[in-house]
């Protein structure tokens, strides 16, 4: 598909010459991954919102956190958990279990946990560059929410 194409290209010109291989990415920990997620999703997610049209920066805002906050993040790791593959599946449990040392005050502590499993994962396969499975994985978490 032409549309794959261009979402390809345009997260390998985002990487630029930041070149990690895939061995070093295997050994960043599991917060790490999720630091990368995270802002991965965000940018997701908002470019998901302007895409359905103009609408002013709080509503945007608003309409965002309902899909970024750790509840929502936990619900879409445990529905599509099912799907992933064994190593998809050990990154969200590395993430789960990994101590990050905070809460946020909004968020039940497995809620919370699940949430990183999720930003664990899309910061893989970000990082891993494996563009198809990462959009494929975003589309699921904000088209079926």
């Amino acid at each position: 598909m032409e549309e794959d194409k261009v979402t390809e290209g345009f997260l390998e010109s985002v990487l630029g010459g930041f070149d990690i291989s895939e061995a070093d990415v295997e050994l960043l920990s599991p917060l790490v991954l999720a630091y990368i997620g995270d802002s991965v999703y965000e940018v997701f997610v908002r470019t998901f919102l302007v895409s359905r049209g103009n609408a002013p920066v709080h509503r945007l805002h608003v309409l965002s956190t309902d899909f970024v906050k750790a509840r929502a993040q936990a619900v879409i790791m445990r529905r599509i958990m099912n799907d992933l593959t064994p190593r998809e599946s050990d990154i969200v449990r590395r993430g789960r279990n990994a101590r990050s040392g905070t809460i946020p005050k909004n968020a039940k502590l497995m809620e919370y946990k699940y949430a990183t499993g999720f930003e664990s994962l899309i910061g893989y396969l970000y990082l891993k560059k494996d563009f198809k499975r990462l959009r494929n994985i975003l589309e699921k978490a904000v088209l079926e929410n």
